[in-house]
């Protein structure tokens, strides 16, 4: 049994557990391959109240949660002493003993602390431990307080810090790129090509303000024939009046407004640019699908080295405003999308559509 730990804070640890799992559940057929959020499990009304001050903090006040960032740097984690942690500590060994997992994957910096807090009460036949770090380049020294037997990360670069500055000994790091889907391995159909219409996707993370602003700034694109797709998801409620407002404004425009759905990876691969903020999930996913970026959004500290391995690789551009966004987009499809090609060859060397297949390779060491 393979179980895989995750947190939904951000979408990033949750794309790299799932995919994981679905690569061990591949190589493993037969094998109970297991995904968790045991924060969510144990603590659910907690990791409801973190989770939503956490998507505030980043959305609305991002120089407070870059305080908050950086202050997580000079502490440390002992989830014994803590009276919220030390339920998760007691809540994973019961996972433990119940389901004997001979291996554990983790998405997030916290079950290395509480494997650790397990290990210090002398818990017997604990299971190995490899820690997916799923930041890239601007590693949070949170991700290596504790020990693993093995980590995975995205890039070099991001091995360089991790062994380097972080200390952490250069066999127990292996790189093995971010784990996104496995459909970005699979063939898309024919149909799903129309090279004689340009084509922008939008993901919205922004304040609604910046997305009816970001929307305005696409006008003129849209009115000259782009088409733009915009998958809201888990935004469609907030984001309800500004798109409804924008698409009663231009009628005759081409926009496909698309709820919650799974087809990410197939809509990445058939658009000609996407806007994006930097989360880890998200631009690993645009090197799978090599894609041109155009950067909306940062959030401090976190996603900083997100943006910066696409941006010094001239993969990307990083916008401030909202009239900026609508000048790089321009920029990218200009000319019949010659930037564009172009930084679909900038990636063509940090591509990594297999990854999650790397992922679990590496955990399993040996094999199933």
């Amino acid at each position: 049994m393979i179980l895989v730990l995750t947190a939904g804070f951000g979408d990033g640890h949750n794309t790299a557990a799932y995919s994981t799992a679905e690569a061990l559940r591949r190589l493993c057929p037969g094998e109970d391959v297991q995904t968790c959020d045991l924060i969510s499990e144990v603590q659910p009304r907690i990791a409801t109240l973190l989770k939503n001050l956490y998507q505030q903090a980043i959305t609305h006040f991002p120089s407070g949660w870059r305080f908050v960032y950086r202050m997580l740097e000079k502490s440390d984690v002992e989830p014994q002493d803590s009276a919220w942690l030390a339920p998760m500590v007691r809540g994973l060994k019961d996972k433990i003993e119940t389901l004997k997992p001979r291996l554990i994957v983790s998405t997030y910096p916290l079950y290395a602390a509480l494997i650790d807090a397990l290990r210090k009460q002398q818990v017997e036949e604990l299971p190995r431990l490899v820690t997916v770090i799923t930041d890239s380049i601007s590693v949070h020294r949170i991700w290596v307080m504790q020990p693993s037997d093995l980590y995975c990360v995205a890039d070099e670069e991001t091995r360089d810090i991790v062994v380097n500055k972080l200390g952490i000994p250069s066999p127990k790091v292996r790189v093995t790129g971010f784990p996104v889907s496995l459909q970005f391995t699979e063939a898309l159909p024919p149909e799903a090509f129309s090279p004689s219409i340009q084509r922008i996707l939008y993901l919205p993370s922004t304040a609604a303000r910046r997305v009816a602003t970001t929307l305005a700034s696409l006008k003129p694109l849209l009115q000259a024939g782009v088409k733009l797709t915009i998958p809201v998801g888990k935004h469609s409620s907030r984001l309800y009046h500004v798109l409804r407002k924008f698409t009663d404004e231009l009628p005759d425009v081409d926009v496909d407004i698309i709820g919650w759905t799974t087809r990410i990876p197939e809509l990445l691969r058939t658009h000609d640019v996407v806007i994006c903020k930097a989360g880890g999930a998200i631009l690993h996913e645009v090197l799978a699908a090599r894609i041109p970026a155009v950067i909306d959004y940062v959030v401090p500290g976190q996603e900083e080295g997100n943006a910066e391995m696409l941006l010094s690789r001239n993969c990307a551009y990083r916008t401030h405003t909202s009239k900026e966004t609508g000048e790089a987009v321009a920029k990218v499809l200009a000319d019949g999308g010659k930037i564009g090609r172009q930084m679909r060859e900038n990636m063509l060397s940090i591509s990594v559509p297999d990854a999650a297949l790397r992922t679990a390779q590496a955990a399993l060491g040996k094999g199933c």
